[in-house]
């Protein structure tokens, strides 16, 4: 996940205002809106009305006071008078995505190539998307918050999908007011795996691809909850930590992080489950070794490669019994071409992959014969 490109949430006078800069005149009539229900995804609501369709996201950032509302319409008709932060004629043909985490969904949904900017496109590991950028169809647009407006603007996409984590506008402000459409994705606050994965519906309804969505949402949720049922016959539950050394601090999941949830699911005992956070935890690394100490596993130790380079970089790394039994493990198993990691582009959509690493880990009797797909064992050098 792409997690240091930040983009600004909707100002509250867009609200006044629809994709060519004026929402059209006279208020919404009469109309019955038919929710389709999600399964896991809390995040954000989809409803339809004959040929249009309302998208509200309703926490578009943490501890936003207000969502916003998108209404889809046929780019064969007229914008309907009706009150939404964004009026989008559909389907669209080209986009602009912020995040790694969209990326897959594109590939997935099979409308890769509609895909023609991106802010440090480095960080994109998707084969089929770096053949895109590598042919010139993808245009680097800079880094994060310094994203060239300019040449987004020349872009013209038909959309551009954001997040924001602080909840600064003033760059939607000016690309709105230079005639771009914005949504806000904010599937980065979904508490359960699936609900972050089930963020592909979010995206499908700007393509017309609501049944796929459906579809490989469906085989996704199989999947994941076929390896938690088989976790929980394990008799045995190892138990776990997690995160590195950053600077001072150690920082790790919190109880309730979608981290702390997979490891759960895959019946592993997360030393810090019972926290209430749902965000990351900054402790001492005295404090993380008073807890830790004896876990059977360490999952997840930033990009480094091999137990010497783990040691180097801090000796007391090696005081942990996980690391003197070799159970130290790194997501960093695939690696784009330039450098970005499999696992924060693709994970938040396969949650399933990564349940089954986990079980594969630590309950390696239940899944012999297969090989993880983002987890590798660090070796001793």
């Amino acid at each position: 996940m792409n997690l240091n490109t930040v983009i600004l949430l909707l100002s509250q006078a867009l609200l006044l205002t629809a994709c060519d800069g004026k929402k059209p005149a006279g208020q919404e009539t009469d109309r019955r809106w038919q929710k389709n229900e999600l399964s896991y995804a809390t995040g954000f609501t989809i409803s339809r009305h004959q040929n249009l369709t309302k998208i509200e996201v309703l926490e578009p950032f943490m501890g936003a006071s207000k969502g916003l509302t998108y209404v889809l319409y046929p780019k064969s008709e007229e914008p309907p008078a009706i009150d939404a932060d964004a009026l989008i004629p559909i389907p669209i043909e080209s986009v602009v995505c912020t995040s790694t985490t969209h990326i897959p969904i594109l590939d997935y949904l099979g409308v890769g190539e509609a895909l023609v900017g991106f802010p440090t496109t480095d960080y994109i590991s998707s084969e089929s998307v770096r053949q895109r950028i590598d042919s010139g169809k993808v245009v680097d647009l800079g880094i994060d918050a310094n994203i060239n407006e300019e040449m987004l603007v020349n872009l013209q996409p038909d959309l551009m999908v954001g997040y924001t984590m602080d909840g600064d506008m003033s760059q939607y402000e000016r690309l709105e007011r230079s005639g771009i459409r914005i949504v806000l994705n904010s599937e980065y606050l979904e508490r359960h795996p699936l609900g972050r994965a089930e963020w592909i519906k979010f995206i499908a309804p700007f393509f017309g691809l609501e049944q796929k969505a459906d579809s490989i949402f469906r085989e996704i949720e199989h999947n994941y909850q076929k390896t938690k049922e088989l976790a929980a016959t394990s008799a045995q539950q190892p138990t776990a930590f997690s995160g590195i050394m950053y600077g001072d601090s150690w920082f790790l999941p919190g109880g309730q992080n979608y981290a702390s949830k997979i490891m759960k699911d895959a019946n592993i005992n997360y030393i810090w489950s019972g926290d209430s956070s749902n965000g990351f935890l900054q402790l001492s690394i005295e404090t993380v070794y008073e807890k830790a100490n004896s876990a059977d596993y360490w999952l997840g130790v930033g990009s480094f490669e091999n137990l010497e380079n783990l040691k180097e970089a801090n000796n007391r790394y090696s005081a942990f019994t996980a690391f003197q039994k070799q159970q130290v493990y790194s997501f960093n198993k695939r690696i784009g071409a330039t450098g970005g990691v499999e696992y924060l582009e693709l994970g938040y959509l396969r949650p399933d992959l990564i349940i089954a690493d986990l079980v594969k880990i630590c309950h390696p009797g239940l899944m012999e014969n297969s090989e993880t797909f983002f987890f590798f064992k660090l070796p001793m050098n």
